[in-house]
């Protein structure tokens, strides 16, 4: 059974700052693109963040978190990670990991994650 499972959301004021975890079960994790994701309320969702499954591990950002966030993979714990600074209220959303590889992709039920003074 594949699982994802995000934690590290929470409740942050604006400049504040977040580490995101997504620990990932029943799947060749080393194999897999990862990706962060994000819904706020009444949007859609949206990439925020990649990493390639290769060994170089190249990463691709949203304009709108370009040198806040940083995404990154543990093969060895199955585990990709966003730490997240300089946080504005407008990155507030429930943010989703996704594992692909091919044509499989599982998705994984979210972290909240809200940015309010």
């Amino acid at each position: 059974q594949v699982q994802l499972v995000e934690s590290g959301g929470g409740l942050v004021q604006p400049g504040g700052s977040l580490r995101l975890s997504c620990a990932a079960s029943g799947i060749a994790f080393s194999r897999y693109f990862m990706a962060w994701y994000r819904q706020a309320p009444g949007k859609h969702r949206e990439l925020v963040a990649a990493i390639t499954s290769n060994v170089i591990g190249s990463t691709n950002y949203d304009d709108s978190v370009k040198g806040r966030f940083t995404i990154s993979r543990d093969n060895a714990k199955n585990t990709v990670y966003l730490p997240m600074n300089s946080l504005k209220p407008e990155d507030a959303a429930v943010y989703y990991c996704k594992a692909s590889s091919r044509q499989l992709y599982y998705w994984g039920k979210g972290t909240q994650v809200t940015v309010s003074s």
